[in-house]
């Protein structure tokens, strides 16, 4: 047997699908469950080699059959460039259907087109963050304007860890994402120079400097840096810097950015070298019950605003879980919206993965499961520290009233109330 393997290139769009249909609403839910960088698990659904049994694994919990799907072809990069990997934001969430919530995304467009622009978007995780920066990069697009997309969960955890390691992964990524070759050799003196000035020069006087045309950075996950503090407040400080030049050099108000994160800004910066507190802040509300009216509509369902009323009983406005049970319930009758609600909190129900995904990051940290358990087992809201708040609404686990948190849906307190009653 080789030691990596490959999908063959017409099973593709079926590993593609198959994330969703597996319950795995993200790249980076499948890569979490299978204990893998998220790295590995887009090479695997782009057709790229990846270990051998990394290959078994991941299509297991795809229920794909890997013998039928694999291919032991070599993959030859072009010399000179380095194995980077960015999602392919136009795929990552291919099949969804957007619902919009006005008046963000005409916000974001019309903060697009201003010079030096910046957008940051904060929200619990499956919000949509990633969809609408999706739909403003297609927006974007149709101006002339460049757009690159980075998720940081495809950095490895080695190039998270270090400064000069980080900036170059960022500097490379960026250039691919524009499919222009990598110059890093051109621009980074290790001698007589600082990282953050060899970044600076390297997107000035090369990536800025190809085109008069805007070049919109979406930084996705931005998150994943927080818990390296000095890789983070560098950065950070950097993004902010760049924001502030297009105040006086022309060059850099074609740099327009959209950073998107889940979690607290828990990174000690100084208030002029942040970048959270200038720009367009948008915050993602849960949607309306016009809105899961309309996204049944959008999936050929008929539904009553009884029917509407029941489904946000038990996961409210959580854009993901109602576009889940849209997707489950298309085409079928009666007899498949009853199941729906009798199993929807069990391992029988359509969310099953979703919330073992769930369960087993919590379980991970012992503190987060005492935190929990006490939340679904209060009849009312209750108080918890600050970081245990933080992480779990990130999670989209949790609402917060003032300083304190109740369940996010009933369908979260239903199951993990069950889990607890079990153990």
């Amino acid at each position: 047997m080789p030691r990596s393997l490959r999908v063959r290139p017409d099973c593709i769009q079926r590993v593609k699908s198959a994330v969703w249909q597996n319950g795995y609403p993200r790249q980076k839910d499948l890569a979490e469950d299978v204990m893998m960088s998220l790295a590995t698990v887009s090479n695997y659904l782009n057709g790229k080699p990846v270990d051998c049994l990394n290959f078994q694994e991941i299509s297991l919990r795809l229920s794909q059959n890997w013998q039928k799907i694999a291919s032991s072809e070599e993959d030859s990069s072009p010399a000179g460039h380095p194995m980077v990997v960015i999602a392919d934001w136009n795929q990552e969430e291919a099949d969804f259907i957007y619902v919009e919530r006005p008046p963000i995304e005409a916000s974001c467009h019309e903060t697009l087109q201003q010079p030096g622009a910046l957008i940051r978007i904060k929200a619990p995780s499956l919000m949509g963050k990633t969809s609408l920066m999706m739909r403003t990069m297609t927006q974007v697009t149709q101006l002339g304007y460049r757009t690159v997309y980075l998720n940081l969960h495809l950095a490895e955890r080695t190039d998270i860890e270090n400064l000069d390691q980080f900036l170059k992964w960022f500097c490379a990524s960026t250039s691919q994402g524009l499919g222009l070759p990598n110059r890093l050799p051109d621009y980074w003196d290790e001698k007589f120079s600082t990282r953050k000035v060899d970044c600076t020069e390297y997107f000035e006087k090369y990536l800025l400097a190809q085109t008069d045309s805007p070049l919109v950075l979406c930084l996705d996950e931005i998150d994943r840096v927080f818990p390296e503090r000095e890789v983070a407040s560098e950065f950070l400080g950097l993004l902010r810097a760049w924001h502030e030049q297009a105040k006086n050099r022309l060059v850099w108000k074609k740099l327009r950015l959209v950073i998107a994160h889940s979690t607290e800004v828990y990174v000690p910066l100084n208030i002029n070298e942040s970048p959270f507190n200038v720009g367009l802040p948008v915050e993602l509300p849960e949607l309306t019950s016009a809105q899961v009216l309309d996204l049944a509509r959008s999936y050929g369902e008929d539904w009553t605003p009884k029917q509407v009323e029941q489904l946000m009983a038990l996961v409210g406005g959580h854009p993901h879980l109602v576009e889940q049970a849209c997707s489950h319930l298309k085409d079928c009758g009666d007899r498949s919206l009853e199941q729906f609600w009798q199993t929807a909190a069990t391992e029988a129900g359509i969310y099953r993965n979703h919330l073992r995904h769930l369960w087993r990051i919590v379980q991970q940290h012992s503190e987060l499961t005492e935190a929990l358990e006490k939340v679904v087992c209060a009849t009312h809201a209750v108080r918890l520290e600050s970081k245990q708040t933080y992480k779990l609404h990130s999670m989209g686990l949790v609402n917060l009233q003032g300083n304190d948190v109740t369940p996010r849906c009933h369908l979260y307190r239903q199951y993990f109330s069950n889990c607890f009653g079990e153990n």
